[in-house]
């Protein structure tokens, strides 16, 4: 047994040094010169940290409204995902209507259509509406979510059916049972699905692209595609760029770690 658990810490360790030397080489490449970024062998230390970058970079682009859209993205496609997937899923789970079944065949349909296909009906949508170029385009392909339907409603399924039962019997209607008893219990669910949809909306880089026209209203991974030249490319300033973009997810992940970790581990157990 002590072998066996050996070889896991083992390969584990590995496992985590593979995934943080990316972002050393990140933090070490902020502080190269150009000429450093661009030696061959390549150099793992600066001769001098240059600090320059970051102010550079911050000069050149406007992170302020960068964070503020950001912000704004995540805020709303956490709210309306969760939402809406929570209602969706309430249903599919919990309540008998006709065409129950096929109404959950349709999402697991829409799980494995690539994203991709949807950009141009939700661009057509968001230029009917007129939203395009504003935090409600950007937020838009996150208003329902087929995995946060089909999350949930594991959670749901999960609750004993004697519960509504007596709540029915209580006299309480579908919305009460919903909001007052449902939801506190697939509450770790809630955060599970919370925190995925937070990464997701940080990280999506496609759709602000293409949604946004203006640079002040585009997001922060959207932002740094304007360090990406078309013949040369500063890669000093471009890590400057993505870890003054990538530090407030870092700052979250380790105020809301418990969360975090505890969110993710009982989207499959038992509650």
């Amino acid at each position: 047994m002590k072998k066996n658990h050996m070889l896991v810490h083992v390969m584990l360790i590995l496992g985590a040094v593979v995934m943080v030397v990316p972002f050393v080489w990140m933090i070490l490449t902020s502080g190269k010169t150009l000429h450093e970024s661009m030696m061959i062998p390549p150099t793992l230390w600066p001769k001098r940290f240059r600090w320059d970058n970051y102010s550079a970079v911050w000069a050149m682009l406007p992170f302020a409204k960068f964070y503020l859209n950001t912000l704004l993205l995540i805020v709303g496609r956490v709210f309306f995902s969760v939402a809406t997937s929570a209602m969706a899923a309430y249903a599919a789970a919990r309540l008998r209507f006709p065409g129950r079944n096929l109404f959950f065949s349709l999402v697991l349909i829409q799980m494995m259509i690539p994203s991709q296909i949807f950009i141009t009906p939700q661009y057509m949508l968001a230029q009917k509406l007129g939203i395009l170029d504003s935090t409600m385009g950007l937020i838009l392909p996150g208003f329902v979510s087929a995995f946060g339907t089909f999350l949930l409603r594991q959670f749901f399924l999960k609750i004993p059916a004697e519960l509504e039962e007596s709540a029915v019997l209580d006299g309480a209607s579908i919305w009460t049972i919903f909001f007052r008893i449902m939801l506190p219990l697939v509450r770790s669910g809630l955060i599970a699905l919370g925190i995925f949809t937070a990464l997701f909306a940080f990280k999506d880089l496609m759709w602000p692209l293409i949604a946004t026209t203006s640079i002040e209203k585009t997001t922060l991974s959207a932002g740094l595609a304007n360090l990406q030249g078309q013949y040369s490319t500063n890669y000093p300033q471009l890590m400057a760029g993505s870890l003054l973009a990538v530090w407030p997810m870092i700052v979250l992940f380790m105020i809301f770690q418990k969360k975090f970790i505890q969110g993710i581990a009982t989207t499959g157990g038992k509650l």
